[in-house]
């Protein structure tokens, strides 16, 4: 069982030529509402290569959080601890596409009614888990509660560091992955509380450069396939998520970091964090051709 814990946004996309200067406005050339959100989108992404997904996670009592509860469901994945809050609403995150790249602006709502005492109520789901994947979404608190829970348990850790926020030193031990992008890279080793050891947990993300890893000390480097690039948002979650699946399915570090680049590569051809999120037998026939 994969058990992604983590937030659950609904994205409003706004397609433009270029970004507007402060106090501009523009004319945009697209708007859509997608699901989103860190934690749903990398459940959605191993659900598709076949994983057994378990997501945790809140949504407000509003027709946002009950069409997702029905989205999750129809992917495959299990929503049985996606909890519906009243008193706030489903998570947004307000997301505009110019240039080839995107900005993200993210109001976390109901998020952030995943506390740990909520993650208490769900000790054994976390403990029977093989793979646990987390995101900075939540609270810090219950990604802490999280780490603690996994690793007394010793369950698979993937913290995905973003939005990045200063990593407290003594999780490093409870971390198994953490997989950061170049920038957040940087300010975890750059940190007083950094350990040339950690470098050994790091799987660093580098856009259509691939991804770089640490073994005995030495880095490693696995590059990207080059693709038409439609849309980047959700390149790195579709990465953790896949990144999980092949770690549960028993591959090997260098192996699950291979066919993880390889998602991501061709999860940017498609629209939408999601929207171009693979299946299994897509990967492969990706990974065929490249």
């Amino acid at each position: 069982m994969i058990t992604v814990i983590g937030s659950l946004n609904i994205d409003l996309v706004t397609s433009v030529d270029r970004y507007p200067k402060l106090g501009e406005t523009l004319l945009g050339s697209n708007f859509q509402t997608k699901y989103g959100g860190k934690g749903a989108n990398q459940a959605v992404a191993a659900a598709r290569l076949g994983g057994t997904v378990r997501m945790v996670g809140c949504v407000g009592s509003d027709s946002y959080g009950d069409d997702y509860r029905s989205y999750l469901q129809n992917e495959g994945v299990l929503v049985d601890n996606v909890e519906p809050v009243t008193h706030t609403s489903t998570g947004t995150a307000s997301i505009t596409i110019a240039e080839g790249d995107n900005s993200i602006i993210v109001v976390p709502g109901a998020n952030f009614a995943l506390t740990p005492e909520v993650i208490e109520a769900k000790k054994d789901a976390i403990a029977n888990s093989k793979v646990i994947l987390l995101q900075l979404e939540i609270p810090m608190e219950t990604v802490e509660k999280v780490l603690e829970i996994a690793s007394e348990h010793k369950v698979i850790t993937i913290l995905n560091p973003a939005p990045f926020q200063p990593i407290p030193a003594h999780w490093w031990n409870m971390i198994t992955y953490i997989t950061p992008n170049e920038h957040e890279a940087a300010m975890l080793m750059e940190s007083p509380d950094f350990k040339e050891e950690y470098k050994e947990k790091i799987i660093m993300t580098n856009g259509s450069k691939g991804v770089v890893f640490y073994q005995d000390s030495k880095e490693q480097l696995i590059p990207a396939p080059k693709v038409e690039v439609v849309d980047t948002t959700g390149a790195g979650d579709t990465f953790n998520g896949a990144f999980a699946y092949f770690l549960h399915e028993g591959k090997g570090l260098d192996e699950a970091c291979r066919y993880a680049v390889r998602a991501a590569s061709l999860s940017v051809t498609k629209f939408g964090a999601q929207g171009g999120m693979p299946t299994l037998e897509e990967l492969k026939s990706f990974m065929d051709q490249n």
